[in-house]
């Protein structure tokens, strides 16, 4: 496209906008001017608030939107090619243009009225279907496209939600034709998404053009935020001791496209983000697992589409819903925002029937329109289109899973060739009711600012309603623009779209509501608490665990190194411990040798270099991995800084193998110093959470996690060294000290001594040494009397140190030369690890009714 040129006083900044102004393509709409030369009434009022130098300070106004954006973290996650069960497909940076998508008094009246009328349609179709049927027994509406769709849920027919509505909240998806007029493109009806992009556009943009944002009276959104909550307070069950119903976000976790406006959402609303597996049902009720016991859930809005919302009544492979939702929403026990069953609503195909629906139910006409759609599975509609497919869009009339060789994405017939056009006819006509034929429609082109241009972009605007509860409907004056990218036809962020903010005018009073909380009193702080659920607390249990389980078999590996790289032979009880050792903690496979020889300790050598960086084994990046995974999991609970040293302990680690692999010198001496620089930042890590995180239950159970860990992995590593002698001869003491991280300590206090008695005090009883076993389990006995009402039975486990064996009865060997009394001690505590772990997992993770802690 070339440039429009325009003759303008440059005094002007509306003139000036103009001559940057690229025309929109033939047959679309232009959102941005009336007739050639001339902005349209509400965008000269906006460029008329720039002053002319402030054109060309657009640029600086687009980095700082994108600087918001990096800084604020906003993100989209971008499936692969594999689509939406790809899970690892990449977070991108939210797509923002820098111009908002303005819609006028008088056009926000028209689609108020349509939009709020198409919600209350869609509402009450809801309970024809799952009550009497009476649209279905007219033939209003085709029962093929109600029983077989996935979204009609079976189990829930006849039921009626807590407080009679089943939908608290419809989008819909509309676009300007090339006369002005809008139409509605689609429906939204299970978990809309785009609130919290909207919101987070609008608090970006307003603030990037603060005068004109004012000056065209643009409506506020926080009010329709504040009736969503309210509708749903009011509605939800009531505690049976009074006060607030408790409400939760049930998102698909941090994988799902949109997740962080979930996460957005939560937090602006004020109610926990939670999974599937945060919620439990006992006797027909959810809770939600926190580490203070079972908290009764009354309201759940929900991000998590039908299907996937119980595996015991609906997809059995779902992992993301909660087993026994179904039979809790039966028993009227739970409000589930939006009610399911509602997927079948958003099927193209129900469009071309929303009219007859419309009179029957309401007793008026539709007031906006719906695209013209045609169901294949209608003899005469497939007849009337199978000859003009090149004129129309092709949708799949039901959503097909994966796999399904039949499914297809919606495909504009002009872009197909005439042998993929012939090809698609032969599929529809094989089964008709599979598909859905629309017109299709040039869409409306808005203008991004780009290279000092405002080039036109396709645009559709997502509008949301919200119930009232009392049958009524309200329009939020905004919503979510999204824009095609370069050259396309097709609107999707998926496929590299962006999107706007969307200003809806008003021209009565502008809305001042907020939806910042009031001042907290003192009163307040003193019952202020931050709710930690049982699956943050498990992934902080595990996350403490794996970075301790890393630190402790990067030092193994370290050791094992330095000894078969020796001058000399080693000790054959040093060989056969660390031999030992690195099987127990998968570093090399249990049929290994022992590095009891040359020629096994050069096989020795190979296997464990091979294996550090196998991250399907157990090794040192395995668990770099788990503790990474663990803390993907709760980011939001994490600062930049802790997830930054969470990444780079293990990006570091494989990165300096694989720099180093062209480096000269040894392999084993280029692996023992990636070792070297891992302890570092694994150190760093572990400074972080100790100084810089807050003291709740959380932390205590990443604490408790690390310190378990460390008495398994200490006391199992003084029991080998026992077990094999190595701890008797002069080659096994500086090894045990390196593993316990105590050299420095133990040459401070007793330098150039090699016995037994000060190095079993200081390994064993030395509660002032942090490496300590007696150190570890005071400091595990302190935390977890600290946690929420411990049980007793948790407590008892550790034996106190009273009654531990002396130190003389730690060094007194017997008549084969062994230390019974430390064998003995070492595998009790070993065992007392195992036994607060599964415990605390019982109590705190799974609520486990009637467990035992065996130990």
């Amino acid at each position: 496209m070339a440039q429009a040129s325009f003759s303008f006083d440059e005094s002007n900044p509306a003139a000036a906008a103009l001559a940057r102004t690229v025309p929109v393509q033939a047959a679309h709409y232009d959102e941005l001017n009336q007739t050639e030369g001339m902005f349209r009434p509400h965008w000269q009022a906006f460029f008329q608030r720039l002053a002319t130098d402030e054109l060309g300070d657009l640029d600086r106004r687009v980095a700082a939107l994108q600087r918001q954006i990096r800084d604020d973290g906003i993100t989209y996650n971008v499936y692969s090619e594999h689509g939406a069960d790809d899970v690892q497909g990449p977070a991108r940076p939210w797509s923002l243009d820098l111009l908002p998508f303005i819609i006028t008094a008088g056009e926000w009246r028209e689609i108020e009225r349509g939009v709020t009328q198409r919600a209350a349609v869609l509402s009450r179709t809801l309970h024809d279907i799952y009550g009497e049927q009476r649209l279905l027994g007219e033939g209003l509406l085709p029962p093929a496209l109600v029983f077989c769709h996935p979204g009609y849920l079976r189990p829930l027919a006849g039921a009626r939600p807590v407080g009679g509505t089943y939908l608290q909240i419809a989008a819909f998806d509309l676009a300007r034709a090339p006369d002005g007029r809008w139409w509605v493109v689609s429906n939204r009806t299970q978990a809309p998404s785009g609130l919290g992009y909207a919101l987070q556009n609008r608090l970006i943009v307003s603030r990037q053009f603060p005068d004109a944002f004012r000056a065209l009276s643009v409506q506020r959104l926080a009010a329709s935020f504040r009736r969503l909550l309210d509708t749903t307070t009011r509605h939800a069950p009531r505690p049976a001791h009074g006060g607030s119903p408790r409400i939760v976000l049930l998102t698909p976790g941090p994988y799902n496209e949109t997740y962080f406006e979930q996460a957005y959402l939560a937090r602006y609303l004020g109610v926990p983000l939670v999974e599937g597996s945060d919620l439990t049902v006992r006797e027909d009720c959810v809770f939600l697992k926190t580490v203070h016991g079972l908290e009764r859930v009354h309201a759940i809005l929900r991000r998590l589409d039908d299907d996937f919302c119980d595996p015991l009544e609906l997809r059995p492979d779902s992992a993301l819903g909660v087993p026994g939702l179904l039979q809790a929403v039966r028993a009227g026990q739970v409000l589930v925002a939006n009610g399911l069953g509602s997927g079948f609503l958003e099927s193209p195909a129900l469009q071309g029937f929303l009219p007859a629906i419309c009179e029957r139910l309401l007793g008026e006409p539709l007031g906006l329109p719906s695209l013209a759609s045609w169901w294949c599975g209608e003899a005469a509609a497939w007849e009337a289109v199978a000859d003009k497919l090149a004129e129309k869009v092709i949708k799949p009339t039901y959503p097909l899973r994966g796999g399904d060789d039949r499914a297809i994405d919606a495909v504009i017939g002009a872009e197909l060739s005439p042998s993929m056009l012939q090809a698609l006819r032969a599929r529809i006509a094989a089964d008709p009711g599979d598909y859905t034929v629309q017109d299709y429609l040039p869409l409306s082109q808005a203008r991004v600012w780009q290279d000092g241009l405002l080039l036109p972009r396709a645009a559709m605007v997502r509008v949301f309603a919200i119930a009232d509860g009392d049958g009524r409907w309200h329009a939020m004056p905004g919503g979510l623009t999204r824009i095609a990218g370069r050259a396309q036809r097709v609107v999707s962020m998926q496929r590299g779209g962006s999107s706007l903010d969307t200003w809806v005018q008003t021209d009565g009073h502008v809305d001042r509501y907020s939806m910042l909380p009031e001042p907290l009193r003192p009163e307040d702080l003193a019952q202020q608490r931050r709710p930690v659920t049982s699956r943050a607390a498990e992934n902080l249990f595990w996350m403490g665990r794996y970075a301790e389980r890393a630190e402790h078999t990067a030092r193994l590996a370290q050791a094992a190194l330095a000894m078969v790289a020796g001058d000399t032979a080693p000790v054959p009880a040093l060989a056969a411990v660390l031999g030992r050792l690195a099987v127990e903690h998968a570093l090399v496979p249990p049929n290994t040798p022992a590095p009891t020889a040359a020629h096994a300790a050069s096989v020795f050598e190979r296997t464990l270099l091979a294996g550090l960086q196998d991250t399907a084994t157990a090794s040192v990046a395995f668990n770099l991995a788990a503790m990474r995974r663990a803390g993907s999991q709760i980011k939001e609970r994490l600062s930049a800084e802790h997830w930054r040293l969470l990444r780079q302990a293990l990006e570091r680690f494989a990165l300096d193998e694989a720099q180093q692999s062209a480096a000269r010198g040894s392999v084993a001496a280029r692996a023992v110093d990636a070792l070297r620089r891992l302890s570092v930042d694994l150190a760093a890590l572990a400074g972080a959470q100790a100084d810089r995180m807050t003291r709740d239950d959380g932390w205590r159970l990443l604490t408790i996690g690390r310190q378990i860990e460390r008495l398994a992995c200490l006391a199992g590593t003084l029991a080998a060294f026992e077990a094999t002698g190595a701890l008797r001869e002069d080659g096994g003491f500086d090894p045990v000290l390196a593993l316990f991280d105590s050299v420095v300590t133990y040459r401070a206090l007793y330098q150039g001594r090699h016995e037994l008695p000060p190095l079993l005090h200081l390994l064993v009883q030395d509660t002032a040494n942090p490496r300590a076993l007696a150190c570890v389990a005071e400091l595990l006995r302190a935390e977890l009397a600290r946690l929420p009402t411990p049980p007793a039975q948790l407590l008892a486990v550790l034996a106190p140190l009273e009654s531990w064996p002396s130190l003389a009865e730690l060094c007194a060997l017997d008549e084969q030369r062994r230390l019974p009394a430390l064998a003995a001690q070492t595998e009790a505590l070993r065992l007392t690890a195992y036994a607060l772990s599964d415990g605390i997992g019982a109590r705190y993770f799974s609520h486990a009714a009637g467990y035992q802690v065996l130990g």
